[in-house]
């Protein structure tokens, strides 16, 4: 199994859920994150001050997905997420060792 952590613009979360949700992924976690990379920040003048926003609102996805399965939802977020800019966002990928889903007991792929 490996998890799969994305961080993406807030816009690209429901279309990245639709094509994945077609091909039967029901189960993912979101966070509402603030980040910075390669976006550096931006400077905006506010009422006569100048601020600086070093800091982007992202949404974070996190899913767990059999071997087989990850350069297929690899590439479905890429496609969906990406429009070419800086700031479109990350893909992790890492291992999971096992997964127990707590209402049965079930362990393994099965819980996935």
């Amino acid at each position: 199994m490996k998890k799969i952590e994305c961080i993406v613009h807030p816009s690209k979360l429901e279309a990245i859920r639709d094509s994945i949700g077609q091909f039967g992924f029901k189960g993912m976690t979101l966070t509402n994150v603030l980040g910075c990379g390669l976006q550096k920040g931006r400077t905006e003048i506010y009422r006569g001050y100048t601020i600086t926003n070093n800091f982007f609102i992202k949404t974070k996805i996190e899913l767990v997905v059999r071997n087989e399965l990850v350069d297929y939802v690899v590439d479905v977020i890429i496609k969906e997420a990406q429009t070419g800019e800086i700031g479109d966002g990350i893909i992790f990928v890492s291992d999971i060792e096992s997964a127990v889903r707590i209402c049965s007991g079930v362990c393994g792929n099965i819980a996935i």
